[in-house]
């Protein structure tokens, strides 16, 4: 196969993906010639494909022919369909031993270090609302400190943010969507990227603030503070008084210092968003290198988008541990399952249109690009929305595909950095956490160096292989770790991206 038009993943695969634009006519090798245009990341048969037959690339099936495919043609949606077939799970079959680096040599970064031992890669003063309709004040005593002067005197906090969302009433009180609210506000209460936090409520929500608290744990002290517009005495009065207590936290703050703490000690959130056909060959595998890395040094990497593993699952029951902590992930697979055909949906309703533009044709090939990112080591643990990471290695969390939301979920759980890889060209942050930005491609890096942080395009250029943009990835890890800022951070992204699940009925 002539390398510099076209990347065949594994021999036993009857399609390859076209490196660069394939114009009709055109030898690719073996005798195949392009029947037809071939884009960019889009996917050409190397021999014939019955009607009914599978497509296979990464030596798994990612859909089925609709129609005979000859040798040559363009195999996109309009000749390639997803359909059910029965997966081998083969729980815990490629379990194997971790190659751990030696404590002594294990790599450390410069964070915080916080009174109950937590580390911390940012230093924020953070301002979480319980309910949509105390967005507006948060904003207000937020925007109060974006001024330079007012933190001129405090070097050491990265800022004072407001996160607010959508949600918070019109909903039940009680049931799985409560739950999974209040987990995901204890969670950034708890997060150690905050060195101080204001719950702010309106006061007549569904989500009481108090209950929260209560059914949470958190208590009320100098640095977390919880009060009501209603019970503060209005909208100016409440922005008065969320002012004074983040003036009273600032000293506290400020006397935190970064200080060498292991990596061991790094919760690392792998994120996928605007995905191409490149993902699954360039930065998706180079972070799941990055993520077996950091896993060596004794850290933790949490794979998430449950919708976007369904049919790749299957890869990672093989990986599991234990029998456990495969049905807890088979669990979660059966829900989505049953939650979509509840809402007449299908788990083929992604990729996107945007996906799809980039040569991504059903969701069994955007989950098994998207896997990758998981890298190679053990399944330790499965968790639920938000629910702390608690495990070492390699572990999952159950979140929707949708990149505001799965990271949301990520940081409620404690991860302390993100990477986040693109084929589009996504933009995001999510404060308090810095997010680094990985290209699956060249030209969309090119297209967007304000951006993207790493070039993970350089693989499909053939300059650098998976492990190395793999090592490059973990270096760049540390680095962010220890306090430089990613491109979104420089750009102002994370204020806005707070975005917990929400499931349920509206009421």
């Amino acid at each position: 196969m002539t390398e510099a038009l076209t990347i065949r993943l594994d021999d036993r695969d009857n399609v390859a993906v076209a490196r660069v634009d394939i114009l009709p006519g055109t030898e690719i090798g073996g005798g195949v010639k392009a029947a037809h245009h071939i884009p960019a990341g889009h996917k050409i048969a190397l021999s014939a494909i019955a009607d009914g037959a599978a497509v296979r690339k990464y030596d798994q099936i990612i859909g089925f022919a609709e129609g005979a495919i000859r040798p040559g043609d363009h195999v996109h949606t309009h000749n390639c369909v997803f359909a059910m077939f029965d997966r081998d799970y083969a729980v815990g079959q490629d379990v194997k031993p971790v190659d751990y680096v030696p404590e002594a040599e294990r790599a450390t970064f410069d964070g915080y270090r916080r009174a109950n031992g937590r580390a911390a890669t940012r230093n924020y003063i953070g301002i979480l609302t319980s309910v949509n309709c105390s967005a507006t004040v948060a904003r207000y005593v937020a925007e109060q400190f974006r001024h330079p002067d007012m933190l001129a005197e405090y070097p050491n906090i990265d800022g004072v943010v407001a996160l607010t969302h959508g949600t918070g009433c019109g909903m039940a009180s009680t049931g799985e969507g409560m739950r999974m609210l209040s987990r995901t506000f204890a969670g950034y209460a708890r997060h150690p990227n905050f060195a101080g936090l204001l719950f702010i409520g309106l006061g007549c929500e569904a989500a009481q603030l108090g209950m929260m608290m209560d059914v949470e744990g958190l208590k009320p002290g100098p640095l977390l503070h919880m009060f009501t517009i209603q019970d503060s005495g209005g909208t100016t009065a409440t922005v008065r008084k969320g002012v004074e207590l983040v003036k009273e936290m600032l000293p506290h703050a400020n006397a935190f210092r970064r200080e060498p703490i292991p990596a061991s000690e790094l919760i690392l959130g792998l994120e996928c968003g605007g995905s191409d056909a490149y993902s699954g060959i360039s930065a998706n595998p180079a972070l799941g290198a990055a993520a077996d890395l950091l896993v060596r040094h004794g850290g933790t990497a949490c794979l998430g988008e449950t919708p976007e593993i369904y049919g790749a699952e299957h890869l990672l029951t093989r990986r599991a541990v234990s029998p456990e902590v495969a049905d807890k992930l088979i669990a979660r697979i059966r829900w989505w399952e049953d939650y979509v055909a509840k809402n007449d949906g299908s788990m083929d309703n992604n990729p996107s249109p945007g996906n799809k533009e980039g040569g991504l044709t059903t969701i069994l090939e955007k989950s098994l690009g998207a896997a990758a990112k998981g890298g190679t080591t053990n399944l330790a643990d499965v968790y639920a929305y938000g629910e702390r990471i608690a495990s070492k290695g390699f572990v999952f969390m159950d979140t929707p595909g949708y990149d505001p939301v799965s990271v949301t979920g990520f940081v409620a759980g404690g991860a302390n950095v993100v990477c986040f890889t693109t084929g589009r060209g996504s933009v995001f942050g999510c404060k308090p956490v810095p997010s680094i930005k990985l290209a699956t491609n060249s030209a969309m890096y090119g297209r967007m160096s304000d951006d993207m942080d790493v070039n993970c395009g350089l693989v499909i250029d053939g300059e650098k292989s998976v492990a190395e943009m793999g090592e490059e990835i973990f270096r760049k890890i540390l680095a962010t770790a220890s306090g430089e800022p990613t491109c979104s951070e420089r750009l102002g992204f994370g204020d806005d991206e707070f975005l917990p699940w929400q499931i349920g009925a509206v009421m």
